[in-house]
């Protein structure tokens, strides 16, 4: 008879082992990780000039000085769909702070289908109708979503593909606000303060 107990003793010890360890968040490791690159691991994300909803012309240096979510989505894109109510939040939550969220729709059909969804989603940031040489500035952006996250002085600090985490983009745009906008003479980097006349 205990012997048929030490099996079920042995079960019952394995079963908590194993739910300690699916309890232990993997997010230890993401934490010990920075959320962005290296400043000295970055490149200048890529000029473009696409067009908003009300066909103004918008650049990426439009926005210098501010950290910029570029979200490139789909309508059709079912991962796109979980991550851009995220972005909502985050424009809202964090645009005071200066953060800008630009979704680049790569749809087809154009704002034939792109207002539509926008105007469901109930989408707060501003949109725009990429095209083809837009996404190979940007690496090819193969698959969708495809979001890069640039800090302040216009250079890519993280590039998620595919469906991220909503942790790993809220501390990637928090160590982003965070760090001061620099200013380059030559070749020294000097924060933005530094350059204002006293």
């Amino acid at each position: 008879m205990q012997f048929s107990r030490f099996p079920s003793a042995l079960a019952a010890t394995l079963l908590a082992v194993s739910l300690l360890a699916a309890c232990s968040s993997p997010s230890r490791s993401v934490k010990a990780a920075n959320p962005v690159k290296a400043d000295q691991d970055r490149r200048p994300a890529p000029e473009f000039a696409l067009k908003d909803a009300d066909g103004k012309t918008v650049h990426l240096s439009d926005y210098k000085g501010k950290v910029v979510l570029l979200d490139f989505f789909a309508t059709w894109c079912g991962p796109c769909k979980v991550e851009i109510p995220w972005f909502i939040e985050m424009e809202r939550k964090h645009k005071d702070r200066g953060l800008a969220v630009l979704g680049v729709s790569m749809d087809d059909e154009g704002w034939d289908v792109v207002k539509p969804f926008l105007s469901t989603l109930g989408v707060n940031y501003r949109v725009l109708i990429g095209n083809d040489s837009t996404a190979q500035m940007y690496g090819g952006v193969d698959a969708l979503p495809t979001t890069f996250l640039i800090d302040r002085n216009g250079k890519i600090a993280a590039i998620h593909i595919g469906l991220a985490s909503k942790k790993d983009f809220d501390d990637g745009i928090e160590t982003l606000l965070q760090a001061p906008a620099t200013a380059s003479i030559g070749h020294v980097a000097l924060p933005a303060f530094a350059l204002r006349a006293n």
